[in-house]
């Protein structure tokens, strides 16, 4: 059951962000209410079967909905523009419901290589244990995504911008090719956040994202969410989640209402220090690339500009001397964080190769261009003269 409070039409993104989903109680609160309750009571017998068998729907229990999460739920849907949505307790959970709830033995799923470790580990192993075959493609290149969905296909899965390359995958074009083999498009969006790249309005059918990174994005609470059209969320993924268990906490969803109530100005406030942070250290003698998908000279800026609005609060750099030239980095940073987590209000970096796709095997990161230089920024709040003269002070120590 999802809470969708009328909101007019032409509001804009960051009305949307404050207003929709709201659900006030009698007492008519400003803030949202948070309905720390697992169960629900009913005046009469006739009433809970009514409720069970959904002849009259209302919560029943908080595995399956929550007044403080069906707020979260109808916040999300109305922002991304998606009929429905429902909420998980962390953004992996989204993604595997997402997929497992789609998939059975015998059914065959295309994805784009380059993937946070986790959702490899789910495409990678946990399908094919299955039955499920799945098959990896360049997301960059068009030839092998049609060759690859010249079978019938049940579902497709992409990152765009890519964790942590910010390699770009024109989302129109698959989802035209994923469409015409019968295939379900699945959009996880982390990167992009809801305000910067529309999946749905692209083609794709869901969308999915860790709640814990921008939308909380100060470091909080987990959360995950996923969006599509109201026969996919209530008739697919609503009984996978119902009966697997993998609910949003009220105290987390209420968390993520106010993380939503600043999502436009802090990532519009990153996305602007992100840029400047990635013109700045573009061609320092000690980076053999600065990657960030607006940037003048990243190979997909005709890309970036035609499917996202800005470029997002991510960048790859990569030291040219490796391994060792990357942990003296990483080590000298005195403002940014050392941290495997993304999009929060503190600027945070990590070292992919031995952290968050450690598991990959050297065939695997070589594919995905995770070098041993590799190291991946998420840039926070701090005044962007502040960053750039961080990571430059440890660039030289390097």
């Amino acid at each position: 059951m999802t809470v969708k409070r009328d909101i007019k039409a032409n509001w804009k993104a960051a009305t949307k962000l404050v207003h929709a989903g709201q659900l006030r109680s009698q007492f008519k609160e400003t803030a949202e209410a948070i309905y720390m309750s697992s169960g629900y009571v009913y005046q009469s017998a006739e009433e809970a079967e009514a409720a069970f068998d959904n002849s009259q729907p209302r919560f029943v229990y908080s595995r399956f909905g929550n007044p403080t999460v069906s707020m979260f739920e109808g916040r999300m849907a109305a922002l991304e523009g998606a009929e429905a949505a429902r909420a998980t307790s962390s953004g992996m959970a989204a993604v595997f419901a997402a997929l497992a709830s789609l998939v059975k033995s015998g059914d065959r799923v295309v994805a784009s290589d380059a993937l946070f470790g986790s959702c490899q580990f789910i495409l990678a192993e946990i399908l094919p244990k299955w039955g499920v075959e799945t098959v990896f493609v360049d997301g960059r290149e068009i030839e092998q995504w049609k060759k690859a969905l010249s079978k019938p296909t049940k579902a497709v899965f992409l990152e765009s911008p890519s964790n942590p390359g910010l390699r770009l995958v024109d989302l129109k074009a698959v989802a035209d090719l994923a469409h015409q083999a019968g295939a379900t498009v699945v959009v996880d969006n982390v990167f992009a956040t809801p305000l910067l790249q529309q999946p749905l309005q692209l083609g794709a059918d869901v969308v999915v994202y860790s709640a814990t990174k921008h939308i909380d994005g100060q470091g909080r609470c987990l959360g995950g969410v996923i969006l599509g059209t109201e026969k996919y969320v209530n008739e697919t993924l609503q009984p996978f989640i119902r009966h697997t268990g993998p609910s949003l906490s009220p105290m987390n969803a209420w968390t993520l209402l106010k993380g939503l109530e600043t999502l436009d100005l802090r990532v519009t406030k990153q996305c602007d220090s992100a840029l400047k942070i990635a013109q700045a250290l573009k061609g320092h003698g000690k980076l053999s690339d600065v990657s960030y998908p607006t940037l003048e000279g990243f190979a997909q800026l005709e890309l970036a500009r035609k499917q996202m609005s800005a470029g997002g609060t991510m960048l790859s750099l990569s030291l040219a001397g490796g391994k060792a030239a990357a942990f003296k980095f990483l080590n000298a940073l005195e403002l940014v964080l050392i941290s495997n987590n993304l999009g929060d209000s503190k600027s945070l970096a990590t070292h992919p190769a031995t952290t968050t796709h450690q598991r990959l095997s050297p065939e695997q990161k070589e594919t995905q261009g995770i070098g041993a230089g590799l190291i991946r920024l998420s840039v926070g709040l701090e005044d962007p003269a502040d960053l750039i003269d961080d990571l430059m002070t440890a660039l030289k120590a390097v």
